[in-house]
């Protein structure tokens, strides 16, 4: 599927605006699962076109994590031809039979070549520096070299039509270096999702904090973000700015719970479609999926720690879907053992910060119910608890996802 620019009007019958339940001073009578919320992501939310890119012009850009749109497939053999794979001098093997330090064989077709050059016709191995003598404009051998050795061979290192990288992949300085001695000078990488952020009815917590988290993170998974607010608790004004053209993915943050001012599930009613609302997730239970002015659409809480467990959850996929990227969750995944239970509530996921013991263990800095970011900056990193588990005994093995620059 070739997906449109979102924002551009394209019609999509999964766009249908749909009427709003007022959650506010009645509660919610009921939250979607994780996996429906995702599910919709991924039905909703396709990739942009990928863009081509000169080769020269990808060196500065690595920083923000390129990532390829298609496979890159080696055009040809790699070396192309036989050539020397250390310094020396390029001879027939036959003509170094029998050569030692006492018995130098001289060696008139020898020629000098350095690491990397075209093997000379009629050679077919290279001798080292330390295994011969020159006597004048002569070159004798002080030892045998076999067929093949010191040089490496058409296509050792690639055959053509070789997958070098699939299609998702973060590009790495080498991987340049690679494409570059392979003649590929133009690459079609992922595009850069323009995000509207909006800051709904000025944050409690303060808007600077969710500005500094929620631009990062976008920029972390590739997009580009336009910062859009406080804006006032007004469902006319902030169906305004949901609406206006010129983004490809809206996130809106703050106003989208059970207070007589959460407004923002209505004003993307009114600015498009609201699909979902509530999630069965601690913390972010009241985030919200829609659509606003022909673009997909997250709402995200306005406490800190529940706007960080959506956005990574939810509105992180959705960033990732939009840039061609792996839309699974971006943290390092390894295996760790509980210190104690972590305990859960059936029916909703679960997401327990927690940071690692001296001895390799895990065990949580704060539960799913303490707001604040506090103890995501003093955890290593988090664990998901599932919907339909009661939560996970002591001793248990766990999946431990690492926040950002935490070391493995």
């Amino acid at each position: 599927m070739t997906a449109a620019r979102a924002g551009d009007g394209t019609a999509n019958s999964d766009r249908r605006p749909c009427s709003a339940t007022d959650v506010r001073g009645r509660g919610f009578s009921s939250r979607a699962a994780l996996p429906v919320m995702e599910g919709w992501i991924d039905a909703a939310v396709a990739p942009l076109p990928p863009l081509a890119v000169p080769l020269a012009d990808l060196a500065a850009t690595l920083a923000e994590g390129v990532v390829l749109a298609a496979p890159v497939t080696a055009p040809g053999n790699w070396p192309p031809a036989d050539r020397a794979a250390r310094d020396g001098v390029a001879v027939a093997s036959s003509d170094t039979l029998g050569a030692g330090s006492y018995n130098p064989v001289p060696l008139p077709g020898a020629v000098t070549v350095a690491a990397g050059e075209p093997m000379p016709p009629g050679t077919d191995a290279v001798l080292p520096v330390e295994a011969m003598q020159t006597d004048g404009p002569f070159v004798e051998a002080l030892g045998s070299a076999a067929p093949g050795e010191g040089v490496e061979r058409q296509g050792e290192g690639l055959r053509a039509g070789t997958v070098l990288l699939k299609a998702g992949h973060r590009l790495r300085p080498q991987d340049l270096g690679l494409l570059a001695a392979l003649g590929i000078d133009v690459v079609h990488v992922g595009a850069r999702p323009r995000v509207r952020i909006v800051l709904a009815g000025g944050p409690r917590s303060g808007p600077e904090t969710l500005c500094a988290m929620l631009a990062a993170l976008v920029a972390r998974d590739g997009g580009v973000v336009e910062l859009v607010g406080p804006l006032p608790a007004d469902r006319a004004a902030l169906a305004a700015a949901y609406a206006a053209p010129g983004a490809d993915l809206l996130i809106s943050a703050g106003r989208t719970g059970v207070g007589e001012d959460d407004v923002a599930p209505l004003a993307l009613a009114d600015a498009g479609g609201l699909a979902l609302h509530g999630v069965a997730l601690r913390p972010g239970d009241s985030a919200a999926l829609g659509w606003a002015g022909g673009m997909p659409a997250v709402l995200l809480p306005g406490e800190p720690m529940a706007c960080l467990t959506a956005y990574e959850l939810l509105a992180g996929r959705a960033v990732r879907r939009l840039g061609g990227r792996d839309p699974a969750l971006p943290h390092p995944a390894v295996p760790a053992v509980t210190v104690r239970k972590l305990v859960s509530e059936i029916g909703c996921t679960e997401l327990y910060r927690v940071r690692r013991t001296a001895d390799g263990m895990v065990e949580p800095v704060a539960s799913p119910h303490r707001p604040g970011l506090a103890g995501a900056v003093l955890a290593d990193g988090f664990v998901l608890i599932p919907a339909d588990s009661e939560g996970v005994p002591a001793g248990a093995t766990v999946t431990l996802r690492c926040f950002d620059g935490t070391n493995l």
